[in-house]
């Protein structure tokens, strides 16, 4: 599954590089996040329910920060399992940039499923996929941008 897209912020960028490196502040802008830990400032892990169609899967799993240029861009790379539903593994290249409303960030996700989700259907995953990332951003941008 590859996904992209692009959203405004309207924050500094250095706001929303912080943001974006708070467990506190990811916790609760995540969809169905249950826990969010920082082992390290590069180094998290997450347990997050999730309702994919019909099956709905608690992943627990590791994410670890990389290539990172404050307060440019980094590279986001993890793995979560489902236990019978399945997993999913993957990256993301988040970039941010100034711009007159606030800070524009890009992502470019590639993530592959596995197990009894993936047997879902590529349509029905990608809509999810998409429909949580949208949440995310917006409880994000109303968390970063005080809105």
């Amino acid at each position: 599954m590859e996904m992209n897209g692009s959203h405004i912020i309207p924050a500094s960028r250095e706001a929303v590089w912080e943001a974006l490196n708070d467990a506190d502040v990811l916790r609760a802008c995540i969809p169905g996040c249950e826990e969010l830990e920082m082992s390290s400032p590069t180094e998290m892990s997450a347990t997050v329910v999730t309702k994919i169609g019909p099956v709905k899967a608690k992943f627990k799993g590791d994410v670890t920060l990389e290539n990172l240029n404050p307060p440019n861009s980094y590279t986001i790379s993890g793995e979560g399992k489902g236990g019978i539903a399945g997993f999913a593994k993957g990256g993301a290249d988040v970039t941010l940039t100034e711009v007159p409303e606030g800070t524009q960030l890009d992502y470019n996700v590639d993530a592959k499923v596995g197990g009894k989700i993936a047997q879902l259907g590529s349509r029905l995953i990608d809509s999810t996929a998409r429909k949580l990332a949208d949440q995310f951003f917006t409880n994000f941008s109303e968390k970063v941008g005080g809105a």
